[in-house]
């Protein structure tokens, strides 16, 4: 029998490839837009105040903070966002500075972090912060976020019409995706002595105390859902209940080294994990240290994720983080960030950018899955309220968070 292209693992980066990025780092070369690297254009200025700005042009001012999950913005060799390619070029355009940093980790874990303040009504620190949609949904609904303004963002037309429409979040005023990728297996051959094809793998006593299980209940949860036959777009409280239940018997037996947000790729990396439930772009990124390392979508089928920018309620500085928002969306941005990260885009036009500038990212499947990988990708049902505190409190008993 012919199996599907990701029943094999996606390739890991050849030795070529890793030069290939680290020359694209070096040298750098943006798709479109800027013809040279943004950090050799003139400043723009800028100066202390937190106030708002022009969206372009050397206009702008003051400052934008920005906080995203690891791996999800081209950096320089270091692995410095700062000194990559999109945030100097932002500065360079705009005027504003950025402060970038990459601490979030896990939804729930910032939400419990930043929630008391923003229901206080008191500003947290931040202009942009970058989580899962589930979770935007309910910050929308608790109303802890801004609304944008579109004539700020001229470059929404550009946003690819699979994301535009989302029933909680009508016409977008809210939010606007970063990006999606896919949730599955990682592994390292050479500690696991055999392939990795399966979820079943995850919970192979071969391989006790050297796995780890995401935080986020939507891949985990999911993940082991789709290993017992159940839909995860329609699945029931009972569905949760024996996920979970098996996800419990795993961790009591100590299969699991422990539960990890997105700093599960650490343990990769030191070896203290072999295999891990694993977002895919993040292994890409990891490959650069250790190329051993593989990602797979399991045979079960793989989970979808979007993740979204969002202006906290109270951000200091709205129009600097509308005027960021503006600049990722321009399809030659969109391209250089995510022929780094080779996460999917939302943007329209990136995939004829990054042709432009590797033909071969063009048929990378994960960063433009073919129609027949994206069958076999799920995105988890949407909960209500009491399904939410349900299915939240079965797996983080099962996972003993």
């Amino acid at each position: 029998m012919t199996k599907h292209p990701f029943h094999a693992p996606v390739p890991r980066m050849t030795p070529e490839r890793l030069a290939r990025r680290a020359f694209l780092r070096r040298s750098g070369l943006v798709v479109g837009g800027l013809a040279a690297a943004p950090w050799l254009l003139a400043a723009c200025g800028g100066d202390d105040d937190d106030t708002g700005g022009a969206t372009g042009g050397g206009g702008g001012g003051g400052t934008v903070r920005i906080s995203n999950w690891p791996f999800y913005i081209d950096a320089d060799d270091a692995g410095d966002p700062s000194k990559g390619q999109t945030i100097p070029g932002f500065e360079a355009l705009s005027g504003y500075d950025v402060v970038y940093d990459e601490l979030v980790n896990d939804n729930d874990e910032w939400f419990a972090k930043f929630s008391p303040d923003l229901a206080a009504g008191n500003p947290i620190g931040l202009d942009i912060a970058v989580l899962t949609t589930w979770m935007v949904e309910r910050l929308i609904g608790l109303g802890y976020l801004e609304e944008l303004d579109m004539a700020n963002l001229p470059n929404v037309a550009n946003l690819d019409p699979v994301h535009a429409a989302v029933a909680w979040d009508p016409g977008r005023r809210f939010s606007l995706p970063w990006a999606s990728g896919l949730g599955g297996i990682a592994y390292n051959p050479t500690r696991t002595g055999r392939a990795i094809t399966s979820v079943s793998d995850l919970f192979d006593p071969e391989f006790a105390g050297h796995v780890t299980v995401l935080t986020e209940m939507r891949d985990t949860l999911g993940l082991t859902m789709l290993s017992m036959g159940i839909d995860v777009t329609a699945c029931t409280p009972a569905d949760a209940q024996a996920a979970a239940a098996k996800l419990k018997a795993a961790t009591e037996a100590g299969q699991f080294r422990r539960a990890t947000g997105n700093d599960y790729v650490a343990d990769l990396l030191t070896g203290d994990t072999w295999l891990a439930v694993a977002w895919s772009g993040d292994i890409i990124s990891a490959q650069l240290e250790d190329p051993d390392l593989i990602w797979i979508a399991p045979d079960e089928g793989t989970m979808l994720f979007t993740d979204t920018m969002i202006i906290p309620r109270g951000a200091a500085n709205k129009a600097g983080a509308e005027a960021w928002m503006n600049h990722v969306y321009d399809p030659a941005i969109s391209a250089q960030i995510f022929a780094y990260t080779q996460y999917q885009s939302p943007v329209v036009g990136t995939k004829e950018k990054i042709t432009e500038l590797d033909p071969a990212l063009a048929e990378n499947p994960l960063i433009f899955p073919p129609a027949d990988v994206q069958a076999r990708t799920f995105t988890f049902k949407t909960l209500s309220d009491e399904e939410q505190i349900e299915f939240t409190t079965l797996f983080q008993d099962s996972i003993q968070a």
